[in-house]
């Protein structure tokens, strides 16, 4: 054995986790994404209204949910460095989901009062998106940096790990935006969708308290 093949002790190691665990870990991965554009496509149609659906409103949407995922990813990744576990990463879910409430709840009296303020299509777009969307997608955007922490056992299948979370979490966004803009919107109210959706995420999350309450990784 030469030097370049020296074998380095791998500080990424932990015990191994069950099948279960890790499946878990891509539902909730793969659900994460399909939530947050869902919520993505349903805020357009909730601000259009208020001021339209032009390419400044999209455009505004579009950024407010850039900015809370760049947010959540650096806060996830930060989180995920304290005592990381599913109970954790399921209680980011449910945060998720509690953050999504005033939508339901309050999305009219909010975006009254921003209109009231008579700023134009652009800045009220921007500000109305900011108001409901930029909490919620915060935390959502922090489920996949903590879901890879979880994942990686070792330093060599680091970057297997974080490609599949990833390919998961994608395909979860890509169903999100084809089944809400394809047949949701179609099916029920903006409002049932979003009960269903918060519902879901409940659900979930729940489950993860339950059966993954005492369980750490560190």
């Amino acid at each position: 054995m030469n030097a370049d093949e020296t074998v380095q002790p791998d500080d990424f190691q932990h015990a191994p986790m069950g099948l279960g665990a890790r499946l878990f870990i891509y539902l909730l991965a793969g659900w994460s994404g399909f939530y947050v554009m869902l919520v993505e496509l349903l805020g357009g149609r909730l601000i259009a209204p208020y001021f339209g659906s032009s390419v400044y409103v999209w455009g505004a949407v579009i950024f407010v949910f850039m900015v809370g995922l760049a947010i959540g990813y650096l806060a996830g990744g930060i989180f995920s460095m304290r005592s990381p576990s599913i109970a954790r990463l399921s209680l980011i879910l449910l945060t998720a989901a509690a953050a999504t409430l005033p939508i339901l709840l309050a999305a009219g009296p909010i975006l009254d009062t921003i209109y009231d303020l008579g700023l134009d299509p652009r800045a009220g777009s921007l500000a109305a998106c900011a108001a409901l969307y930029l909490v919620p997608t915060i935390f959502s955007g922090m489920v996949s940096p903590y879901a890879i922490r979880l994942l990686v056992r070792t330093r060599r299948q680091s970057g297997n790990d974080a490609g599949y979370l990833y390919f998961v979490s994608t395909v979860g966004s890509a169903a999100g935006t084809l089944m809400t803009s394809f047949y949701f919107v179609l099916w029920w109210e903006v409002n049932s969708i979003l009960i269903g959706a918060i519902g879901l995420s409940v659900t979930i999350g729940l489950i993860g308290l339950i059966a993954f309450r005492s369980r750490s990784i560190a």
